[in-house]
């Protein structure tokens, strides 16, 4: 359940739930998504994944690590303040009874951050674990691109199809190539796709973008349901 549309009373007796915390970012997409699209995304995600009482989803980060699309739009903060704002809000959850934490990552230059979060923490109280939910789904993401256009048009009115273009095509390289193509990309996303899009949107549907959403919703709650088994049963861990 959604923490923000909750009252105190009904709150203060969740203390068995795990809580979700969604992290996007404000970055560009191309000329046809809005600029909050991983925000938008991850915040869909999060919100189905911990639709049942077991979860309690807080309000997203919708600003993250984003500096790499320079000069195109976007609002960034350093990894150094999205690991202290969660060091926070972890610290706020626990005070609250909460005793696990999911952060679940929906823009791939937030990656690096997050790991090394976690990593680097003090305590384990709360417990955190860490998921992006592209690795969810078998298909290839992309930036700007057929899936996550799609996925856009599933969950939001704010898609400008008729202004989708394509952007780098990666479907002729090796993976060598790619590997190499994404290390650019981590520096300098512009420079590594030209029009700041990875992939073609112009095929994208509703439709696809639902059947990719339903997927990667099952995916993730049989990984959380899992992951709170082994809690409930190591709670040490």
């Amino acid at each position: 359940m959604r923490i923000d549309t909750q009252t105190d009373p009904v709150l203060r007796q969740q203390e068995e739930s795990c809580a979700i915390v969604p992290v996007g970012s404000i970055e560009q997409h191309g000329p046809h998504l809005p600029v909050s699209t991983d925000s938008d995304l991850v915040t869909a995600v999060a919100e189905r994944v911990g639709s049942g009482d077991n979860f309690l989803v807080t309000p997203t980060i919708t600003t993250g690590v984003s500096f790499e699309h320079a000069p195109f739009f976007n609002i960034s903060i350093r990894a150094s303040t999205l690991s202290l704002i969660l060091q926070d809000v972890c610290d706020s959850l626990y005070s609250n009874g909460i005793k696990y934490v999911f952060v679940i990552n929906g823009h791939y230059g937030n990656k690096k951050a997050l790991e090394g979060f976690v990593k680097e923490r003090q305590s384990n109280k709360p417990v955190v674990r860490v998921f992006s939910y592209w690795e969810f789904t078998g298909r290839r993401f992309d930036h700007a691109g057929f899936m996550e256009t799609s996925l856009m048009l599933a969950v939001s009115d704010r898609v400008i199809m008729s202004k989708a273009q394509k952007g780098l095509d990666t479907s002729n390289m090796t993976d060598e190539e790619i590997t190499d193509i994404k290390k650019i990309s981590l520096e300098s996303f512009p420079k590594a796709t030209g029009n700041g899009i990875w992939g073609d949107p112009r095929q994208a549907t509703a439709d696809e973008g639902r059947s990719i959403l339903n997927e990667i919703v099952q995916n993730m709650q049989q990984e959380l349901q899992s992951q709170m088994h082994n809690f409930k049963n190591n709670p040490q861990c």
